[in-house]
């Protein structure tokens, strides 16, 4: 089966939002086994959508069409579906009492915007969308599908997984299913992994094997397609050993461990609470950490001292570690030791440095991570390349890992 994906909306096209979108709908076709020869973006006008969505039914087997589907006025996608398919637009009192009752259950009044999200062209399934107010469409016409998903990313995703991909392998005649096991690292180059797994890659084709780098962490993919779920976990399995046993400690995770939640899960297994002081992320850290859902019962909180006088102040870092300059590992450890203190925590993370471009002593892209816990104190210098957001976004997934090696003790023994 030849799949399409269509990307709508102008912001798009002018570069202000990145189209993530496509790129994980690819993805998750490929995994799935089908064909995706195009991929389109098209700006909100509704004679430009409905000629794409018509030229893609020409082309492909499928259609997914994501964004557009909104309550305002240049949310166009159900009107585009109408057009390329000279259907009519119907009303679904049913999902329109259903929008009621959830405005009402958040105690807003609906805007009456909204009840477009109600339309739908004649023939359309409407795709309940739990995690947002526009639902999904499916819709068969003249043995093409065209699905049409908001462009909210975690909405757009649980449409794909839930609704949209069960229904293409249902259509396609698909009876097998792939099953995809992911391994996460950190502390190693793409090239580090790559090489210790590189026979493993070129021998193995069912299950595959994937390298994917963001963030400053490698991550392994293992992909196997067999006739159920159980027996492609079980073609995984001696894979993700072999894996695991050539790669080490560098494996943190699997699937959605994201490293502050295995940190937050370690601490609270030990019975430690932690805090930050940040100075270069200014409070990347500490807004990483609260993302996790539960993190109250291990994270106190965070000082934010960014200018040298607070750094004194607040967490009390001495002139003997300043007079080797606010970036460096004595101002760390003394950052760390004094969020652990005034915090009253027992685990408490520093991040200072110079992330650039404006060069702080001459060292841009230097940063520096000290770690304290019950166990002692520790800092490491970072020489990071790229541009200032960059440095900040990778300094901040390196504090949370060495705050992690910190905690069982390996930190200590490198």
């Amino acid at each position: 089966m030849i799949v399409e994906v269509v990307a709508v909306g102008t912001e798009l096209l002018l570069g202000q939002i990145v189209n993530t979108n496509a790129a994980t709908i690819g993805r998750a076709l490929a995994e799935t086994g089908f064909d995706s020869h195009y991929q389109v973006v098209v700006g909100d006008n509704l004679e430009r959508e409905a000629g794409v969505i018509r030229q893609a039914m020409q082309r492909a087997d499928a259609v997914i069409v994501t964004g557009g589907i909104g309550p305002t006025q240049d949310d166009l996608t159900r009107e585009a579906i109408c057009a390329a398919t000279g259907r009519p637009m119907r009303f679904s009192d049913t999902y329109a009492e259903e929008l009621r009752r959830r405005f009402a259950a958040w105690g807003r009044k609906m805007p009456e915007s909204n009840l477009r999200q109600a339309e739908y062209p004649d023939g359309a399934e409407m795709l309940p969308n739990p995690k947002g107010t526009a639902p999904g469409l499916a819709l068969e016409h003249e043995g093409r599908w065209i699905f049409a998903i908001p462009g909210v990313p975690a909405e757009m995703e649980y449409l794909l997984h839930h609704e949209v991909l069960p229904r293409l392998r249902q259509a396609a005649g698909v009876s097998e299913v792939l099953v995809s096991r992911i391994l996460r690292t950190w502390g190693r180059s793409e090239s580090w992994v790559a090489d210790r797994l590189d026979d493993l890659f070129r021998a193995t084709t069912n299950p595959s094997l994937a390298f994917l780098a963001s963030g400053g962490e490698i991550k392994i993919r293992i992909t196997a397609k067999a006739g159920d779920e159980e027996r492609a976990r079980s073609l995984i399995a001696p894979v993700e050993t072999e894996v695991r046993a050539r790669l080490g400690s560098a494996v943190f995770g699997v699937d959605d461990d994201t490293i502050e939640r295995v940190l937050l899960a370690l601490l609270e297994e030990k019975g430690w609470t932690l805090g930050t002081a940040e100075s270069a992320t200014g409070g990347g850290v500490a807004a990483r950490i609260t993302s996790v859902p539960g993190a109250s019962k291990v994270f106190r909180g965070s000082i934010v001292a960014y200018a040298t006088d607070l750094k004194r102040r607040l967490l009390g870092v001495g002139d003997d570690a300043l007079g080797a300059g606010v970036v460096s590992e004595a101002v760390a450890e003394a950052m760390a030791v004094g969020a652990r203190d005034r915090l009253t925590v027992d685990v408490a993370i520093a991040v200072t440095g110079s992330a650039g471009p404006d060069p702080l002593e001459r060292r841009p892209g230097t940063m520096v991570v000290g770690v304290a816990t019950p166990d002692g104190v520790k800092a490491r210098t970072l020489r990071l390349p790229g541009d200032r957001e960059r440095v900040r976004t990778y300094t901040v997934t390196a504090a949370l890992h060495l705050a992690r090696l910190a905690a069982t003790g390996t930190w200590w023994q490198s």
